[in-house]
């Protein structure tokens, strides 16, 4: 392996380890030129796997796209990168598994929503929001009803989202708490 600083065709091994869900191996080198170190990752070439658009269109699947609408969905949100790099291993290894190497652009956002739902509620009702494309207001908040719990679940009320059967809170129409009392 040649060298990124001097070009120098010898290197050694310092360290390896297995990264990404043991699927690359992460190589620290050193020059025997320079000394300088430097990182290198092997990762063993898979089938391509392909995606299939709504409008027919097919394109390699890249799993840097999911990687950052996740992260676009979870800005701000107290999600840890790793636990978004793990997600998208997992809905990776799912879409390996599908036979012929096709797959659906809608699948693969659907799978991504599933998780989403898990880790964070917010981060789930954003990128539902840019993937179901919410033309108005009213499926915004049918999508926020399946997030609640059953007894919390939100009804319009004048002017405001009240909690049915809640602990005497209320949603704003901006989706904050409001002081209690009786609904």
């Amino acid at each position: 392996m040649k060298c990124p600083s001097c070009r120098g065709p010898e290197s050694r091994v310092i360290d390896s380890r297995a990264v990404e869900g043991d699927y690359v191996i992460r190589r620290r080198r050193q020059c025997s030129g320079c000394l300088r170190r430097f990182t290198t990752y092997e990762r063993a070439e898979a089938p391509p796997l392909v995606v299939v658009k709504k409008d027919g269109r097919r394109e390699a699947y890249d799993r840097k796209k999911v990687l950052s609408g996740l992260m676009k969905a979870c800005h701000k949100r107290p999600v840890p990168l790793e636990r978004l790099e793990s997600l998208v291993d997992s809905i990776e290894e799912e879409l390996r598994g599908v036979p012929g190497g096709e797959v659906h652009a809608g699948d693969i956002g659907e799978r991504v929503m599933a998780s989403l739902k898990d880790i964070d509620g917010v981060a789930y009702v954003r990128f539902a929001s840019v993937y179901r494309q919410f033309t108005d207001a009213t499926s915004f908040i049918e999508e926020i009803k399946g997030l609640l719990p059953r007894k919390e679940r939100v009804v319009r009320g004048e002017g405001v989202l009240q909690c049915q059967d809640g602990p005497g809170e209320a949603l704003s129409e901006e989706g904050g708490r409001q002081g209690g009392g009786d609904p």
